[in-house]
């Protein structure tokens, strides 16, 4: 069966400073953000394996994406959500024909639940992030925009991806290995208040941060997976963080530049490349994953501009 995912354009682009960049456009996906790309391939193994119901613990992308993979697979869906989970993002996955439920305060409950209820009826778990068919069907982006990138007589030194749980970074760093692209370094973009990687990269452990106080939800898991920071002992991973108000700004400028809107979690990557940041000093061709989101609209985004500004 093909792949649920599609060929996102790689597009050039210049950061305010002037340093060219390679944008790898996967806000385009059908799903909205890079999530279709592991998650479908998740979902399609499972259901030929004999899935007949998968269960997803996300009110986010991750979510959206499944509820779009399961639906497309012919399989029931059901998406579990918190209740801070906006209206508009639980509408949008029923409209796709997927059913939400909502239980808990935040993702940890909604999680338990979606775990009980595998258990109960023989239902397939589909993480967020955490799974090597993710990071496999991830590492797509990284093959396309090798290919791409050849064919446009261009080159990138260093990968920018936004960092969450690990799911995308993961995928990145599986892409360039099996490219023959080990040397390539990756910077780790997070906003301030959930910069679970560079925690754990600056204490050489795993840490669970007490709270996301940032806005930017995409990136709202407390502890970076294991496999994402087992990485670091295999690659040149890297950090960089950014304030909300400066991925606000990313996004707001990426909108001008390129007229298209991207969650703020998106707009952390978007601020390293466009920031100038003292990690970027030694590379001259960044490729930055746009990974997209739903979670967002114009209207928050300026309401977020004028509240940091």
């Amino acid at each position: 069966m093909p792949p649920l995912h599609i060929t996102t354009p790689l597009l050039r682009h210049r950061s305010p400073s002037g340093l060219p960049l390679l944008l790898k456009m996967e806000n385009l996906q059908p799903s909205g953000s890079f999530k279709l790309r592991g998650i479908g391939l998740l979902c399609q193994r499972a259901v030929a394996a004999g899935a007949r119901h998968l269960v997803c613990p996300s009110g986010g992308n991750a979510g959206f994406a499944a509820a779009m993979a399961g639906v497309a697979l012919g399989v029931q869906t059901t998406i579990v959500v918190p209740v801070t989970t906006p209206a508009s993002v639980c509408d949008r996955i029923r409209a796709i024909g997927a059913t939400v439920i909502t239980e808990g305060t935040v993702w940890d409950q909604a999680n338990k639940v979606a775990l009980a209820m595998c258990e109960a009826d023989d239902a397939m778990y589909v993480p967020p992030f955490d799974h090597a068919d993710i990071w496999e069907g991830n590492a797509t982006l990284i093959d396309e925009a090798i290919a791409q990138a050849a064919a446009m007589d261009a080159e990138f030194d260093v990968v920018i991806c936004a960092v969450g749980g690990g799911g995308l970074l993961c995928g990145v760093l599986e892409g360039l290995h099996r490219n023959g692209r080990a040397s390539v370094p990756v910077i780790g973009a997070e906003t301030i208040g959930a910069a679970s990687l560079q925690a754990a990269l600056e204490s050489g452990e795993l840490v669970t941060l007490p709270a996301i106080t940032s806005i930017a939800a995409s990136l709202g898991a407390k502890r970076v997976s294991q496999a994402a920071f087992d990485w670091r002992l295999r690659h040149d991973l890297r950090s960089s963080t950014v304030s909300d108000a400066e991925a606000v700004d990313a996004c707001l400028r990426f909108a001008d530049d390129m007229r298209t809107l991207v969650e703020p979690a998106c707009g952390a990557a978007l601020a390293v490349a466009y920031g100038n940041v003292p990690e970027l000093a030694s590379f001259r061709a960044p490729l930055v994953v746009v990974c997209g989101g739903i979670g967002t609209d114009l209207d928050k985004l300026l309401a977020w501009r004028t509240k940091f500004h």
